[in-house]
């Protein structure tokens, strides 16, 4: 890529670990799109289902009501692709039909045996994401015997199941999954490594916006953005190419900073 990419998170769910409720309104969701396109967001990526620890399942009925009409009201003027969350293939199916043009697969595949299917017959760009367990059990007790090469195993995997599966490998872009079946230390261990993933040969992206990683460094609650801001630096430093952020604007002028310093020889 020539720039790093900003993925603005738009989560229309009543549960979501941030801002669960704030955007169930799909009139209110459609505002928030068009207020993160002007900010600067690259990409909207629309969740209906919580995927934060402990997080209950819903059918995909329930996510297709919850995501399909803020995508029909945006996906005419947003300008920029909007991206379904999601590890259902029914749901992902009924985005890409409302105007989404990238699936966001936290499960890299592992939940639904037709994502791949689905994401090869649209052409659909395909984000293959880490995580060791479900959300309901991820953080319950998670373990590796080394972090990154299970990981980098993972998505090697995921990936070429996706391509033996007729998707693109121009398509394709790997998530390491913080904050999704990690420990503290090994969500800090994987932005120092990121040149691993880079290594795969797909663009990198990285979700770690407000996560617990940067809550659990802090005695009381705090406001996360400031360490939000440094890690996405680090990020970008150590490689990555979409950052998936909460707080647009802030990130935009982060990047313009870190772009210049990497200009610089």
């Amino acid at each position: 890529m020539d720039r790093v990419r900003i993925m603005g998170i738009l989560n229309v769910t009543p549960d979501s670990f941030y801002d669960g409720g704030k955007y169930a309104d799909a009139a209110r969701a459609a505002e928030r799109a068009f207020i993160m396109r002007d900010e600067g967001a690259d990409i909207i990526d629309i969740g209906g289902e919580s995927s934060r620890p402990g997080a209950k399942p819903v059918t995909a009925r329930e996510e297709i009501d919850r995501v399909c009409p803020v995508i029909e009201k945006i996906a005419a003027g947003i300008g920029i692709p909007i991206s379904i969350d999601t590890t259902k293939a029914a749901v992902a199916r009924a985005a890409l039909g409302a105007g989404a043009s990238i699936i966001n697969d936290i499960s890299g595949l592992s939940f639904d045996d037709d994502m791949a299917a689905v994401a090869a017959g649209s052409g659909a760009s395909l984000v293959l994401m880490h995580i060791q367990g479900t959300p309901e059990t991820m953080q319950r007790d998670p373990r590796y015997g080394d972090l990154v090469g299970e990981i980098r195993g993972f998505l090697a995997a995921a990936a070429e199941k996706a391509v033996a599966r007729g998707v693109g490998r121009e398509k394709i872009i790997v998530d390491p999954g913080i904050g999704f079946g990690k420990t503290l230390e090994d969500n800090y261990r994987i932005i120092k490594n990121l040149h691993e993933f880079k290594e795969l040969g797909f663009p990198v992206l990285v979700g770690l916006s407000r996560k617990s990683l940067i809550g659990k460094l802090y005695r009381a609650e705090e406001d996360r953005l400031p360490a939000t801001i440094a890690l996405n630096a680090a990020s970008v430093l150590n490689g990555a190419d979409i950052i998936r952020v909460h707080d647009v604007k802030e990130h935009r002028l982060a990047l313009e900073a870190l772009e210049m310093l990497k200009r610089i020889s």
